[in-house]
Formats: C-alpha cells, sequence, structure tokens
C-alpha cells in the first residue's frame, strides 16, 4: 500500500499535492496560495534536495504522499497530502505512522501553514508538539528554505 515514488512519478504525484492542497485556497494568504500550487520544476527541485516522497496507493491509484528530508541533525516531513476524496480515511495516518516507524530515533519537524488547523490537529494527535512563533521563525530559517511571507504564515510541530 505504501512504497518510495521517484521522479518519474512527478505527474501522479503532483496531481495529488495540487488537488488535495486546494483546501487551502482562501485559508493562506492570498499571497501565498498559487494554482497550481506546486509546480513540475518546483516538485523536481525537491527530488534533487533529497526530498524522498512515499505514496499510498489504493486499486492502484496514488491517493496520499508525503515527502521526508534529511537537513543537518532532523527529519523534515514534507508535503504531505491525500486526495480530498480519500480524506478522513485512514490514508495521511498511514503515511505518517510508515514515517514515524522509519524515522524513530530520529528529531521530526513538520511546518505548515498556522490558520491550516485541521493539519495542525492532525500532527497534534500523534504526538507532536506546537512550536512558539520565536522557535518557529528559527526553525524555519534554519532547516527550511522558504520565503518571508511563508515564514511568517507559518508554524513548526515536533515529534515530542
Amino acid at each position: 500500500m505504501i512504497s518510495e515514488y521517484t521522479k518519474s512519478d512527478i505527474s501522479k504525484i503532483l496531481y495529488v499535492i495540487n488537488e488535495a492542497s486546494l483546501k487551502y485556497k482562501g485559508v493562506i494568504p492570498n499571497n501565498c496560495w498559487r494554482d497550481p500550487y506546486m509546480s513540475e520544476q518546483e516538485l523536481i527541485d525537491e527530488f534533487n534536495s533529497q526530498v524522498h516522497m512515499f505514496g499510498y496507493h489504493k486499486n492502484e491509484k496514488l491517493v496520499g504522499v508525503i515527502g521526508v528530508q534529511e537537513v543537518k541533525e532532523v527529519i523534515l516531513i514534507r508535503h504531505a497530502y491525500t486526495l480530498s476524496s480519500h480524506q478522513g480515511k485512514g490514508v495521511g495516518s498511514a503515511l505518517l505512522e510508515y514515517l514515524l516507524k522509519k524515522n524513530k530515533n530520529s528529531r521530526l519537524l513538520v511546518g505548515t501553514w498556522k490558520n491550516a488547523t485541521w493539519a495542525i490537529r492532525f500532527y497534534e494527535k500523534f504526538g507532536f508538539i506546537t512550536h512558539s512563533k520565536d522557535e518557529t521563525n528559527l526553525l524555519l530559517k534554519k532547516y527550511w528554505k522558504i520565503p518571508s511571507k511563508q515564514i511568517d504564515n507559518s508554524i513548526v510541530l515536533e515529534k515530542a
């Protein structure tokens, strides 16, 4: 059900990311929203930056993706998306549990939009704790390469 996906799967991965990210429209600031949410080149750049993408497939169709990237001494959880028609059915949970097992001895961080309350609740269910705004800013600048407008509108959670 879960396997690693590669650059050859970019179109499938992009479909999941861009369809699922529609949930952010109107929730995150307009100056952070783009359509499509992620371009093909951005995903290629992620693979080139050693992001490893894992997918959950059901009936031979990719329905959820999650990525991890080792940066310095931490593991960043990246790009966790489930097709809207499969949300709330355990896909995201299965992907996150898979990564937690695979990286059980690592410091795990995840960044998300501070207004994406459903995402924050999801990670909290798995024992992640939210960092303060000051700590979030430090962590985002240390481990992520994102624009300042995204830093201003994001939070970081860490596996306790």
